[in-house]
This record gives structure tokens, sequence and C-alpha cells, in this order.
């Protein structure tokens, strides 16, 4: 559909937009505390955007990798216990929150917790093709960061859940002490000020009503006709449209829900893409496994505004071969690097 001539397009807008030509602007040379590592999301230049939703802030590290490699298939057999083994304990007492790929070198990325308490120490693992991880070291580097006002922060994981960079800006979702607790911030960069961000509304169809206090648990960006829209994914499991042109500062969002995938079930990671002139999505799941969602007629679906029992809206087929998925990024074009189980896999786009 025509609609679609732009997609690849619309995706690699968020691949190929430039940032001012100092990449470090408004950076300073130092050491960042981060009480902790949540959601990641890179740069087209390799600035790295880490969430600690502990402190309620972002922040921006300029990464070293400058070489551009060509995608090299990425495979670790057992990557919790290499990362365990680096950092001197055990496969249990690691958590594994995140995973990125560098937009040049193609390093896989990991935000990961040394430790499953509140007061679990912070570290990004840094892993090549080599499958061998490494601790990135945040003495000393070049670092901006952004308090993030009326955040929810102190609720770990909810306070910044899912973070996206479009064009010149950071796209965080997260909780925050709002009545509608529920937001989207677009937060330019580099950094100058806070944003406040959107309150968010959605009809949850699995639950028959409007919701203004769920997290939007994991989420990405695609053009449709021309704009970029935040598709959002919700536990149990609506799929929500927000076009981004709307999420300003101190508004009230209505979101469009487009499709409903089943309750019981949290969305984890998911990412788009287009293969032969149609857009996908790839959705892991806590219960579902993954979804491959056909994007096909997005742009002119119905709202989804009464009770659903079972599933609606957008069409999508289970992809029985990709087991216990938990993180998913694309490698490229053709390729994606998923964590499944306990391994590291390089795998075809579908």
């Amino acid at each position: 559909m025509k609609h679609y001539r732009n997609f690849l397009l619309g995706c690699a807008a968020c691949v190929l937009a430039v940032l001012p030509a100092n990449g470090a602007e408004g950076m300073k040379k130092g050491t960042p505390k981060l009480a902790s590592a949540t959601a990641m999301a890179f740069a087209p230049d390799g600035v790295l955007f880490i969430g600690d939703g502990k402190s309620g802030k972002l922040v921006a590290i300029q990464t070293t990798d400058k070489a551009t490699m060509a995608a090299a298939a990425v495979n670790v057999e057992n990557l919790p216990a290499a990362i365990a083994s680096l950092l001197g304990t055990t496969a249990e007492g690691i958590v594994i929150n995140d995973m990125k790929v560098h937009p040049t070198s193609k390093k896989v990325y990991f935000s990961v917790s040394r430790g499953r308490g509140p007061d679990a120490a912070s570290t990004i693992i840094v892993v090549g093709s080599d499958g061998k991880p490494t601790e990135m070291s945040l003495t000393d580097v070049m670092f901006a960061e952004v308090q993030l006002s009326n955040s929810s922060a102190g609720r770990g994981g909810e306070a910044i859940t899912s973070i996206s960079f479009v064009k010149d800006s950071v796209i965080v979702s997260g909780l925050t002490t709002e009545e509608w607790a529920s937001n989207l911030r677009t937060i330019p960069y580099p950094f100058k000020a806070s944003a406040k961000g959107a309150g968010v509304e959605i009809y949850h169809g699995a639950h028959g009503k409007y919701e203004t206090k769920a997290p939007v648990r994991t989420f990405t960006t695609v053009e449709i006709d021309g704009k970029t829209n935040v598709l959002a994914a919700y536990t149990c499991t609506p799929l929500v449209k927000f076009p981004l042109d709307e999420v300003k500062d101190g508004a009230k969002v209505k979101g469009k829900t487009v499709a409903e995938l089943g309750n019981r079930n949290r969305p984890l990671d998911m990412i788009s893409y287009s293969k032969d002139g149609k857009g996908f999505l790839l959705m892991a799941n806590s219960a579902r496994g993954v979804m491959k969602v056909s994007l096909d007629g997005i742009e002119k679906i119905e709202g989804i505004t009464t009770r659903i029992n079972g599933v609606a809206g957008l069409k999508y087929d289970s992809l029985a071969d990709w087991k216990d998925v938990t993180q998913l990024d694309k490698l490229s074009d053709t390729q994606a690097v998923i964590l499944s189980g306990t391994s590291l896999k390089t795998v075809e786009l579908p």
C-alpha cells in the first residue's frame, strides 16, 4: 500500500537522524552515578541513553565505539553465566534489564543489575561478535543527565519503562505522580530542561474500561502517513497508537487501541521493521511467545472501544521457533539479536 512506501524510510528516520556536529554538546567529563539502569536507547552517533528510574533521571553517555562495522552474528550459549563470571557472582545473582545494539559498532549492550534487591548495583555490559562480555567503564566519560520532573522515582522499573531516540529527541515512558500517572515524554537532546510530558489514556479492551494509570511496558515508533507514531504495549495486552506530535508537555492524550493481544500476559520488548514493502512489529511476551504483528491497514483501523474477550484488531502470527525470548533488537535490516532463555542469538527477521 502507498502508506507503506514511507514505512522503511520512516523507520530509518529514527536511525539516520543527525545530532549536532559536536556529539558531546552539552556534556561534561566525569563519572555518572547510576542508582539503577533499566531501559536504554541509542542515538545514531552512539550516544547511549540510560534510564535511572530509582533516581528519576535520564543519563546520556558518549560511547567510545567509533568504527562502522558490518553486522556480524553475535552468539553466546550461556550469557548470564558469562556476565556473572565477569562480575564475580552467579547467574542467579544478576538481572538483565534491557538490551540494545550499538548503531555503528554493532556490539550488543546490556543494562544489568548485580543483585536482586533494592540496593542492587547497576552496570552496563558490552558483547561483541567474539561473544566475550566486558564491563563498560563509567569513569571519566563524557556524559549529561536530566532529572525527570514529576517522576515516580523510587518505583524502579515503572518510573522509566522504555526509551527510544527519534530525530532529535528522547521518548520516555513511565509513571509519574500526576493524576494521569501513565506518561510519555519528548525530551530534546542535547538536554536543556526536563519535560513534564503528557498524561496518556487508553481503552483496555480486556478490562472493558478507560485507564490512565497503567504503565506502558514497552514501545517502538513507526511512520504512518508521514507522521511519527508511538506504538505502546501494556499488560494484558492492548497495543495502542499515539501520534508523537500530540505528546506535548501538560497534554492529555487519548491513544487509539489498535489491537488486543490476549490477557494474563506482559509484553517484554518490541521492534518494528519493514520487509517486502510492508511493516511489521515483533513483540516478545511473558506468556504468549513472540508475536509478528502485521501493521497493514493501521492507518485506517477503527480503535477498540468495547470489551474484548480474546484478541481483536491488528492480525498477528506466533513464532513457534522463537522460545523464551525476553529481549530483542535489530542488528541490521534483515537480522535481529534475541535473548532466548540463556542464549544470545542472531536470527533472520521473519
